[in-house]
Parts: C-alpha cells; structure tokens; sequence
C-alpha cells in the first residue's frame, strides 16, 4: 500500500471514529428535544457506531458503503431512535458515491437509499409519518448528492481543461520544433542545391571552379548540421548546448549565399543594440528564410537586407531583383515567418515588390 492509500485509510478511520462520537452523544442531546422517540439504549448506540464504521470503506466500496449505512440508519430510525446525528453517516455516504460515481449511477443508487429510508415513515408510529417526514429525510440525501455531483463535475471539468491546455501545448510545441528544423535544413538544402548546380555546370570547362563549388558544398552541409544540432539541443533543454543564432551569425549567412551566387548586401540603421534572445532568434529566422527563398524562387538576383534599429523594435527589410512578381501561393516558409514576428506582438509582410523581385517587411517590438 503506497502512502496516499495509507493516509486515505488512516483519514476515513478518523472520520468513523469522530462521526460515531458524535453520533452518540449528539443523539443523547437530541432525545431532549423529541420526548416520543425511544430512549438510547446499547442497541441504539451500536447502531449509530456501526454506521459510522462504515465510513472506514467509503472511498474503496462508495456503493458498498451507502447500502450498508442505508440498511443501518433505516433499522435505527425503524426501531423508533431520535433523528439527529446518526443521519451523519449517511450524509457522507451519499456524498462519497456521488463524487466518485456518474451521476446516472449515483441517482439509482441514492434514490434506492430514500426509499429504503422511508420505510419507517408510513410502517412506524412516529408523529412527523408519511409525506410530511420525507421532505426534511429526503434533505439529507439530495444535499449531500448534488454538492458530490457539482463538485464531480467541476474536477472532470478542470481535468478536461488541463488535457486540452496539455494538447495545445503539445502541439505548439511540435508546431515550433518543426518550423526550427524547417528553416534550418530548408536553408542548408537549398544552398547546397544551388553549390551542386554551379558545380555541375562549370566542371567540364572549369574544373577548378567546381572544386570551390564542392568546397562550399562542404562548408554549407557542415554549417548546417551543427545548426540543427544546436537546434535540437535547445528542444532537449540541454543546458550544454551550443548557443541559437542570432544577427551575431548574419554574416556567416550572407557568406553562405555568396558561395551559392547570390550577392547578399547588409545595411544598418540606428543604434544597434543587444536584443532579447527569442527576437534575435526571430530576426535571424526571417533573414534566413526569406534568402531561403531567394535560392528557391528568384533565379539570378541579389539581395539587399536592412536592418533599422529603434527604440522599442527591430525593422527588417530584405529585397530581391529576381523574377518573382506577379500573385503568389504562401507555403510553410511565410507562413513560419508570419507566425514567429506575430508571437512576438510584431507584423510581417510578404509579397512581390512593384519594380520587380520580392520584398519582405517584419516589425519585431524589442520590449
């Protein structure tokens, strides 16, 4: 028996005990207050202490317990014993099968109980008999069944909004790791690409050339391994890990799309400042994916990236000379984009530029 069992014995056997005190010595109380009802004897007393005993299983037999306290209390209020505490018992009896059981079940069983109860009522010859004697006994199970039942119901609540707020999570969570190794192997795959294409074009006539293409092909895949170990590392929560990229990495990036044959040009504006991880994560991310795209789409261009360092954001530009203009369909690349610098409080447009190219704009709040 683990220890949460053992204190729920331990507790339930307090319970019996303090319920059966009560009991008697409540009852010797109320007997002043109803003359007619028979004095509290040794049977009245064991009566009282063993309804209260079966509390003790309450928790482990709720249906098993409200049968054995139903047929007790009735034998007790059958023989002619004063109302009062005895009625303790049951009070709790209802209450545990209605907390613990549906309530389909809990009503069948808690009205078997009333009217086993109210056989005293029309076969005994008690002054409060018949209809006028069910409404006050018929109390002490409707209020103990609805508390169980309302409190039932808002634990099953509660618990169906901790699962629900669990699966959001989950799925938020599954949504962020897999737009990290998005951008990342996205990047890395669509340099390479474009490296292997060079290579493959200048190798009969320049075979010197495809070496360097085989270099950066090199260069690129191993960049970008270590980057998505990085990226992994910090879904694992490794507290070794290496640190995520930033606009410190900028450079590196702008590197690896010259080696592809994109020219790439950084402009800056403003003071620059130390920005907040999760913003400097985010702002590397849509340089990243938005050059990701030129390889993909923009066929010959170049690039230019402007960053404009305010007060309380971060603006991003970044601009191509390549073919893509006219209506386009936003796939997962824009879409992650838009949904980092929106989880941030900031914007981010995409769309195809008027002299021709494409332009992206994000607006990331530094606060």
């Amino acid at each position: 028996m683990d220890r949460r069992a053992l204190r729920r014995w331990v507790g339930d056997a307090v319970l019996a005990v303090v319920v059966g005190y009560v009991g008697v010595h409540g009852t010797i109380a109320a007997q002043h207050f109803q003359p007619e009802s028979r004095h509290l004897d040794m049977l009245g007393s064991a009566l009282i202490v063993a309804a209260a005993l079966c509390l003790v299983v309450r928790r482990r037999w709720p249906l098993v317990t409200l049968a054995l306290v139903a047929v007790v209390t009735s034998a007790y209020l059958e023989i002619g014993y004063a109302y009062g505490p005895v009625l303790l018992s049951l009070l709790i009896a209802v209450y545990t099968v209605a907390r613990w059981h549906t309530v389909r079940t809990a009503a069948i069983a808690c009205g078997a109980a009333v009217v086993f109860l109210s056989i005293h009522l029309f076969a005994g010859q008690r002054p409060n008999n018949g209809l006028l004697g069910f409404i006050p006994l018929s109390a002490w199970v409707v209020v103990p069944f609805a508390l169980g039942v309302t409190l039932r119901l808002s634990i099953d609540a509660a618990a169906r909004s901790r699962a629900e707020w669990a699966r959001r999570h989950a799925d938020e969570e599954r949504l962020r790791v897999a737009q990290e190794v998005h951008d990342v192997v996205g990047h890395g795959l669509s340099a390479i690409a474009m490296q292997a294409e060079i290579a493959l074009h200048v190798l009969p006539r320049q075979p010197e050339h495809a070496e360097v293409a085989l270099a950066a092909i090199s260069r690129t895949s191993k960049e970008a391994l270590d980057e998505l170990r990085a990226t992994l590392a910090a879904v694992r929560q490794d507290d070794t890990r290496a640190p995520l990229p930033g606009l410190a990495s900028l450079d590196a990036l702008v590197a690896r799309m010259s080696d592809s044959g994109v020219p790439v040009t950084v402009e800056s504006t403003g003071e620059r400042q130390s920005l907040p991880p999760a913003v400097d994560l985010a702002a590397y991310r849509v340089i990243q994916e938005s050059l990701t795209n030129v390889l993909r789409h923009a066929g010959p261009a170049t690039v230019t990236v402007r960053l404009e360092y305010e007060p309380d954001q971060l603006r991003i530009d970044v601009r191509d000379t390549g073919r893509a203009n006219g209506p386009i369909q936003p796939g997962h690349g824009i879409a992650g984009m838009r949904r980092r610098a929106e989880a941030l409080g900031g914007s981010l447009q995409a769309e195809p530029a008027a002299g021709g190219g494409f332009h992206v704009a994000a607006r990331l709040p530094i606060a």
